[in-house]
């Protein structure tokens, strides 16, 4: 099992800043993609950015720009730095966190796919 621990949401200004954080922690696992979504009251959740192994930030047109994701290996952590925020980014933001991890007892690999338990994040006009 793999447990994420989500961080850094709260109230700003529109324009403000916010930094986002997501780490994961457990035991045999490798981890191919970390990403955010978010979703607000009444709408679907969305893909906000994600990034992959040895790849570079991929984002929603709507935050282009203005978002930022990076990874810290070392800390199995992503973070997803929030500038210029609007109040159409008001929502709850979801860590999401893909790969493989050898289960207690198993021989083989399996894939996983864990959620974070969400963090809000308010821009007010």
């Amino acid at each position: 099992q793999v447990q994420l621990v989500e961080s850094g949401g709260g109230l700003v200004q529109a324009g403000g800043s916010l930094r986002l954080s997501c780490s994961a922690s457990g035991r045999s696992f490798t981890i191919n993609a970390m990403g955010w979504y978010r979703q607000a009251p009444g709408k679907q959740r969305e893909l906000v950015a994600f990034i992959r192994t040895g790849g570079s930030g991929n984002y929603a047109d709507s935050v282009k720009g203005r978002f930022t994701i990076a990874r810290d290996n070392a800390k199995n952590t992503v973070y997803l730095q929030m500038n210029s925020l609007k109040p159409e980014d008001t929502a709850v933001y979801y860590c999401n966190v893909k790969g493989f991890e050898v289960r207690i007892g198993a021989v083989e690999r399996s894939e996983f796919d864990y959620w974070g338990q969400g963090t809000q994040v308010t821009v007010s006009s």
